[in-house]
């Protein structure tokens, strides 16, 4: 299968044949595999699947670790393009053809191809160049890395929604109070970065709460509970959604902070920007369930 996807990106002028794994078996599998175009192949593996170093070091294919846990196929592929744009692994015009399975499965059984000129706009509905040219990106990433965790996990076995705010954190602090009482405040800088195990740990609990979490371009926690005054408009794009996201909708109109918001009742994961979604990333619930 591997190999036909390589052939197809032949045949289509291709950039990248991205293959999705779940295990080091797999990666290895990969590597010992005498492909004809090995300079195609992009191995796709979970953030937290932990390699030694010589297995990474040994590897003649570019490795890119993504969120690849519980969500459905395409927005697996969804996420790891927008992290493939982010390291240069690939550019927002390339054509790529994407080789997987199901989830924390080993056999591969699609294979999908996509112009990204095109799909950005339809099968994607965003345009990621605004999203790349955001100094926050990097957080925003690792915001989304968390919020997907909560809407594929919920807490406990029960569903779980809120909202995070990232960027802009004077002005969405202006345009938002304090709910309950934020548990950041006074906590040195460095304590506060959504890098720290601790801290996303906190996130995860403290998301139960009402109000929203803001953070700083540079990653530290702000506040969380805080509740987002600027009111968003119901346009025909946030029809069907509730206060939550007409909230987060509001804010980055009003600011140029990007808001990532997880449903409680679906677990989806949705990005705004300006005051539009511009993605939308659907988790597999099905651990969520009690």
């Amino acid at each position: 299968m591997v190999e036909n996807a390589c052939q197809l990106a032949h045949e289509i002028g291709g950039s990248r044949v991205f293959v999705f794994l779940s295990s080091e078996k797999d990666l290895k599998w990969l590597q010992k595999e005498d492909f004809a175009d090995r300079k195609l192949l992009v191995a796709v593996i979970p953030r937290r699947l932990e390699l030694d170093e010589k297995t990474l070091k040994s590897s003649k294919l570019r490795v890119l670790r993504s969120w690849s846990g519980n969500q459905s196929r395409f927005s697996r592929i969804k996420y790891a393009f927008l992290q493939g744009v982010m390291s240069n692994v690939i550019t927002p015009d390339s054509k790529v053809v994407c080789v997987l399975g199901p989830w924390g499965r080993s056999h591969l059984d699609t294979i999908t191809v996509h112009d990204l000129s095109l799909s950005w706009s339809e099968d994607f509905p965003f345009d990621p160049e605004t999203l790349l040219k955001k100094r926050t990106l990097g957080v925003v990433m690792a915001v989304v890395d968390i919020a997907l965790d909560i809407g594929a996990l919920g807490r406990e076995g029960h569903p779980v929604g809120t909202t995070f705010v990232i960027g802009d954190s004077r002005k969405v602090m202006k345009y938002s109070h304090q709910a309950v009482f934020n548990p950041f405040k006074g906590y040195p800088m460095k304590e506060r970065l959504i890098i720290r195990p601790e801290v996303v740990e906190s996130i995860n609990e403290l998301a139960q709460l009402d109000g929203a979490f803001v953070i700083s371009a540079k990653g530290e926690v702000e506040a969380a509970g805080r509740h987002l005054d600027a009111a968003g408009a119901l346009t025909k794009q946030l029809r069907g959604l509730g206060s939550r996201h007409r909230a987060a909708a509001g804010i980055t109109r009003k600011t140029s902070a990007v808001a990532v918001v997880v449903s409680e009742s679906t677990g989806r994961v949705t990005i705004f920007e300006r005051g539009h979604i511009v993605s939308t990333l659907e988790p597999v619930i099905s651990r969520r369930l009690v």
